[in-house]
């Protein structure tokens, strides 16, 4: 016989008048328990009067658990809103385990109120018992179905930052980085972001010895000790991704010497050669974007002469010879050499910056006849370049303000700070012996009002740049470390083809440029999509 709404409400009756003897009324329960095979409006009733009595009764807990399930896999969504709302309720002694492996398994609904509600209760329990939670959480990351993997893997990476100190203890972060390590022995790209992004957030890894410990996640993702194949683009991508995740963790105590060591011996070989499966994305320019962020943070490095000579080759691709001259002095037919900006300032910054480690290199380590061809291209590059930054200095000249949010401006303010940054390394080398004391900050990094203001109001000087040119030394502070730009890299399986690139908002708001200038002086902005120059 189907169990009543009155039924139920005598039988609740019966158990709340019972009070201290409510464990005597074992057939009372039982009628609630029975209440799950009812209507809608009894089940509504059973899913709200199962867990007010069920500590009560502590040998009918399985039965009253599996009732209790029965209510959040309804077909009545109010009804599964209503069971799983009270499922904390269960959440005692050793249910706890089980309470959280079915929350998480309840994760994969795709009734936003339903899926809302899964959250709040997850989040209910972990104040009760947040390793207990864990373990219910982690259990199903590790076995569970790929829908419920992905989403407890979002929820631990959204939500356990919210949590207060008093339920996310020292022993807690110690757990969560303990099973962290165990899911990200096999993750897709997506989760190993996620994960990073998790582990990265714990207090007990804001330490030098708890972000070295990131750093060697990281390397162990990378595959740092095997050779780079440039042709297969997963491989490439993975080296990209793990690389981004790293470097918001070097500092001048965690050193990003393997990975610049690995750019240095085995990409930039290849650089030309690399692929990617990123439609339209400048590989090489992104590649000489990441060792210019992590150079740095390099410390001693054991074949420093040899990756130095490396930077150096690959700096004398990217600066051209002077054209040749014929006997009237006008420059020889054929195509002018393109002075590429970007590419430049990257590898002028890493070569600088590894360059203070052996001062000496282009005096002891680089024969005379080739430091006379670098002193040449050096020079025909300065030339170009002077001509460009009065160009955009006059351009920029009096713009304050809403002028300077222009897509147009943007761009030259843009292109103001590589050309200064080039300027400012391209001095220090021409110094006899060479320097490697000035600082800039790279061009991509976060633009400070001040600075905009400051280009916006300097005055065009007549010559200004190139080997003894006499103004001021301008020294720009180094940004901190945590104001570097978030980088979102592909998703999906690492032996399978990964997903777009997907750049935070700010990256893609502005139109992209390539800077290029001509030999007579003359600028070309060749846009393409480059998301690796950003506003």
């Amino acid at each position: 016989m189907a169990v009543t709404i009155e039924a139920l409400y005598r039988s609740y009756g019966v158990l709340a008048d019972a009070k201290d003897d409510v464990s005597q009324h074992k057939d009372a329960y039982q009628v609630i328990l029975n209440g799950v095979k009812g209507g809608p409006k009894e089940k509504r009733l059973a899913a709200q009067f199962i867990p007010k009595f069920f500590s009560s009764f502590p040998e009918l807990a399985d039965a009253a658990i599996n009732a209790q399930l029965d209510l959040c896999e309804d077909d009545d969504v109010s009804i599964r809103r209503q069971a799983i709302k009270e499922l904390p309720r269960f959440a005692t002694g050793d249910n706890i385990l089980k309470v959280a492996d079915i929350l998480t398994q309840l994760l994969q609904t795709d009734d936003t109120a339903e899926f809302n509600q899964v959250n709040v209760s997850l989040i209910s329990i972990f104040k009760i018992d947040a390793k207990g939670t864990l373990g219910g959480l982690f259990s199903q990351i590790l076995q569970g179905e790929d829908i419920v993997r992905e989403r407890a893997i979002k929820f631990l990476s959204t939500k356990l930052k919210t949590l207060p100190e008093d339920v996310m203890t020292k022993e807690v972060e110690e757990y969560v980085f303990a099973e962290a390590k165990k899911v990200l022995e096999d993750v897709t790209g997506e989760e190993f972001v996620l994960l990073m992004r998790l582990v990265s957030g714990l207090r007990v890894l804001q330490t030098v010895g708890g972000r070295q410990q990131l750093v060697e996640l990281v390397v162990e993702q990378a595959f740092l000790e095997q050779a780079l194949n440039p042709a297969d683009h997963d491989t490439v991508d993975r080296l990209l991704q793990c690389t981004r995740q790293a470097l918001p963790l070097f500092s001048k105590n965690v050193h990003s010497t393997r990975f610049v060591t690995y750019f240095c011996e085995h990409v930039l070989p290849n650089l030309s050669t690399l692929t990617t499966s990123v439609a339209e994305l400048d590989i090489q320019l992104e590649v000489l974007k990441l060792l210019a962020e992590m150079s740095p943070f390099c410390g001693d490095m054991d074949k420093l002469e040899t990756n130095l000579n490396m930077l150096f080759t690959k700096l004398l691709e990217y600066m051209p010879l002077p054209p040749e001259e014929v006997e009237n002095g006008e420059q020889a037919s054929g195509e002018e050499p393109n002075l590429q900006f970007s590419y430049v300032e990257c590898l002028l910054f890493s070569f600088h910056q590894l360059g203070k480690k052996l001062p000496d290199f282009l005096i002891d380590k680089v024969d005379a006849e080739r430091l006379k061809d670098f002193k040449i291209r050096l020079q025909y590059f300065a030339r170009g370049l002077q001509v460009y930054i009065r160009q955009l200095r006059v351009a920029l000249q009096g713009k304050t303000g809403e002028a300077l949010k222009t897509d147009e401006n943007k761009i030259k303010v843009v292109a103001l700070k590589i050309t200064n940054n080039i300027n400012v390394l391209i001095k220090d080398l021409f110094h006899n012996p060479p320097s490697f004391k000035s600082a800039v900050t790279l061009s991509w990094k976060p633009v400070q009002k001040t600075e905009v203001a400051a280009v916006a109001l300097k005055r065009p000087s007549g010559d200004d740049v190139g080997p003894g040119a006499t103004i001021k030394k301008q020294t720009v502070p180094q940004p901190r470390r945590d104001a570097r730009q978030i980088y979102n890299p592909p998703s999906g399986k690492y032996s399978a083809s990964l997903g777009n690139f997907n750049y935070d908002s700010s990256y893609n708001s502005q139109p992209n440029t390539h800077w290029i200038v001509r030999s007579d002086g003359n600028v070309s902005k060749k846009f393409k999509v480059t998301p690796l120059l950003t506003f």
